[in-house]
């Protein structure tokens, strides 16, 4: 079994692994794939046989005083593939240590994001664009009202409508161009999903170092968790790719259930960050698909936990209900984590509308989640705040004849 579990990892991700002085001692297939190079160009060599010549050398720096001192290191790296081609990929540096903690190799653990990363620069440069068209039409208008204004004050008006029906032809452009984006942009973020995958390769290492120190309590926590993370993981995974596929087929589920799934797929996130979660729940069940309402459901629960963060809030609670009412299940999740001003509540559901940084949102969470719950599930998705807190209410229609 562990050696299928490794399969599955090396078939995932981009790995490998190098000496204490970063000479390269094993690649997976992906690795060479990604790179272009055979294994036997790579092993032996160091890691900057890869190194894209745009990278400063700070950042290496940086690496080996992370790794060095014991500590994990992540990062997006840019890198140079043989054929002079450049591929990124999300990479997580882990110091393997002996029994007497000292560093005895590295292993690094990667996945492509190279296409992530072009379409951000080229959406960069789109923007850039935009702006520069704006400018020129600015400049354009300028000079044309100045024309009218000393060839006839009482066209004025006139360029004045003509104007603004430019301003508005360029709001349309824009929003017809983030919606025609909006299906490739949800791929990217459903492969994001697979970033806990890293978590399944920390806890197939504690398996084997539990194997090692022949403690086998700890082999069947870790084993069980490995297995809970890959059969969760890549079911979500599936389910949020293919979210606006026309031929998913609904059934009926119980609610209580897909929300438990989605608090174990955070369960580690929610016990790293000091969250007290306290649930209520009656067995109801509804029409739809269980995996669109778990996604639903860690959006929220992620957002509780990034305006905690924000917001340092030291005592963090959130509460998830569910209840009967007037024909509908109702799900209601809490949280004390500062509440939502009055301006930003008015637009929390528009697309691309965040309070996060930039490196920690895009804006289409609560956006996409209110369309599951409108087009997938029949049902309605809206927010409520007062007192520092925030409640978030899913009203989905019950069958009578399924309770």
């Amino acid at each position: 079994m562990l050696r299928q579990y490794k399969e599955a990892i090396e078939k995932s991700n981009i790995i490998s692994k190098t000496d204490i002085n970063g000479v390269i001692t094993f690649v997976n297939d992906e690795f060479c794939t990604i790179s272009g190079y055979r294994k036997d160009e790579l092993i032996g060599k160091k890691h900057s046989i890869v190194k894209h010549p745009d990278v400063g050398e700070e950042k290496f720096k940086l690496l080996w005083e992370t790794i060095t001192n014991k500590e994990i290191y992540k990062d997006t790296v840019k890198n140079l593939a043989k054929d002079g081609s450049t591929f990124y990929v999300n990479s997580t540096i882990i110091p393997i240590l002996d029994k007497n903690d000292n560093i005895v190799e590295f292993i690094a653990i990667r996945y492509d994001v190279t296409k992530e990363m072009l379409l951000r620069e080229e959406l960069l440069k789109k923007e850039s664009e935009y702006e520069e068209l704006n400018r020129n039409l600015e400049k354009r208008v300028a000079e044309q009202t100045k024309e009218l204004k000393e060839l006839n004050q009482t066209l004025e008006k006139r360029v004045r409508d003509e104007i603004a029906k430019n301003e508005e032809k360029q709001r349309v452009m824009f929003w017809q161009s983030r919606h025609a984006s909006l299906g490739q942009m949800i791929a990217n973020i459903a492969h994001q999903w697979r970033q806990p995958l890293t978590e399944l390769t920390l806890a197939l290492f504690n398996i084997k170092k539990a194997a090692q120190n022949e403690k086998a309590d700890d082999i069947s926590k870790f084993y069980d968790e490995s297995k809970n993370i890959i059969k969760n993981m890549s079911q979500t995974i599936d389910d949020f790719t293919n979210f606006f596929s026309p031929d998913k087929e609904k059934y009926y589920f119980n609610v209580s259930d897909s929300i438990l799934e989605s608090i174990v797929l955070l369960e580690s996130v929610i016990n790293d960050e000091m969250i007290t979660l306290k649930t209520n729940f009656e067995d109801m069940k509804v029409l739809g698909i269980t995996n669109e309402l778990t996604q639903v459901m860690i959006n929220l629960i992620n957002n509780s936990k990034d305006a905690f963060i924000q917001n340092s809030i030291l005592l963090r609670e959130i509460s998830i209900t569910t209840k009967q009412e007037s024909g509908f299940a109702v799900i209601e999740v809490q949280d004390n984590a500062g509440g939502i001003t009055k301006e930003n509540i008015e637009k929390i559901f528009e697309p691309y509308f965040t309070t996060k940084h930039k490196s920690r949102g895009t804006g289409l969470g609560l956006f996409m989640s209110k369309m599951i719950c409108e087009q997938g599930l029949n049902g309605t998705l809206d927010v409520k705040s007062k007192k520092k807190t925030t409640t978030f209410s899913i009203k989905i229609p019950l069958d009578k004849n399924e309770k």
